[in-house]
């Protein structure tokens, strides 16, 4: 396949300057005054996207992702290493990023497009398409500056999509706005998969990244640390995740877990539609603690069925080793293979103590007559 983003040891620094004038009068007097600090936001990255290919981009605030992406799309330059691109790209950087606020939403519309490298003409011929899948038909002529965040993303996203680009560049954005039109996104973005296109995707949403990227990097402190298939590089994540979490110098540092296996008493993680399946989740604990146990459950094509966790219940850890049983009851799944992440959170949707990805495979088994993952109730006629 033909590369169509190389980065080659790509760094990127920025200095701080320190100063420290208390008045105008020392600043003019002693204008070198003070200190300069140099901040390293990439270090030596290396990686290439092939045409065709989606990858996601993980890693904690500060990590350098929306550095890497503003200097893949030229909007900075690195301070060493090479950035190769072939053909068009397209990018949502940032929300409202190139917008002009006293602007109307048509006029920034021709004014990305021609920033794309697009005539007024190209521009007149999918201008329709782009009010269409913004569905800002009434608000098209109003000044962006009273566009919500969501409007904002709908007309962003509709002009970098429409513009058919070779590359497609999306910083976060899709976590702004309604399900629905995060689901539309989702979408066109699959359509572009099916057309060969490439895409980078910045998200902190795992099942995401799991459900679309054939591959995924993981960034921390500007260092690339891994770079593979899904599954690995979000088990790095979460490693890195937990690394920070149990920081012996952090206060208040949250108690450090591992998960050590997942058992079931007979040993097969086989059951049928409608059934129940016992899990058992070996723990080990520095000391005593408590946290939230977290499951999720895939399909193997990285469709996420359900994520779930013990809101009720918080489990209480001993200090060594700890087992906690887990009762999946009345499971709706049709005949399949099912995989299944299992963590412990300190809170409901706070903080990784401890993840162990596809810690389960699990097979259901369905004697009935419907297709899909899960079971309807029979259609009653009107």
């Amino acid at each position: 396949m033909v590369n169509v983003v190389e980065v080659e040891h790509v760094s990127k620094q920025f200095k701080i300057h320190h100063e420290r004038h208390q008045s105008l009068k020392e600043r003019l007097l002693h204008p070198r005054s003070g200190s300069i600090e140099v901040f390293e936001a990439l270090k030596d990255v290396s990686f290439a996207v092939s045409a065709g290919e989606t990858v996601g981009i993980l890693g904690r605030n500060g990590s350098g992702k929306s550095t890497l992406l503003k200097t893949i799309c030229g909007v900075l330059q690195p301070t060493s290493g090479e950035i190769r691109l072939r053909g068009s790209l397209a990018a949502l950087l940032e929300l409202g990023a190139g917008f002009q606020h006293e602007l109307s939403g048509r006029d920034n519309v021709y004014l990305y497009g021609s920033m794309l490298g697009f005539s007024r003409k190209m521009v007149d011929a999918i201008f329709d398409d782009v009010v269409a899948f913004s569905e800002l038909e009434h608000f098209i002529d109003t000044q962006v500056k009273f566009y919500s965040s969501g409007m904002y993303v709908r007309l962003a996203f509709a002009v970098a999509v429409n513009v058919n680009p070779d590359v497609l560049v999306v910083d976060e954005v899709l976590a702004v706005g309604d399900e629905r039109f995060q689901a539309k996104c989702i979408d066109r973005i699959r359509v572009f998969q099916d057309e060969g296109r490439a895409i980078l995707l910045v998200t902190h949403q795992a099942d995401q990244v799991r459900a679309i990227c054939d591959r995924a990097i993981v960034l921390q402190s500007g260092r690339m640390v891994a770079d593979g298939p899904v599954a690995d590089s979000l088990r790095v994540f979460r490693d890195y995740l937990l690394g920070e979490a149990v920081a012996p110098d952090a206060p208040e540092a949250p108690v450090a877990l591992h998960i050590d296996a997942v058992t079931t008493p007979s040993g097969a993680f086989e059951t049928r539609h409608g059934a129940s399946l016992h899990l058992d989740v070996d723990v080990s604990a520095e000391r005593a603690g408590a946290g939230y146990l977290v499951l999720e459950i895939f399909t193997r094509g990285g469709l996420l069925v359900s994520r779930t966790d013990s809101q009720a219940s918080p489990v209480s850890l001993s200090p060594g080793s700890n087992r906690i049983g887990v009762e999946l009851s009345d499971i709706p799944l049709l005949d399949g293979v099912y995989e299944m992440n299992v963590g412990i959170v300190d809170r409901p949707g706070g903080t990784v103590l401890a993840w162990r990805e596809k810690a389960v495979t699990m097979q259901v088994v369905y004697e009935g007559r419907a297709s899909g993952v899960i079971e309807l109730a029979p259609l009653i006629r009107q």
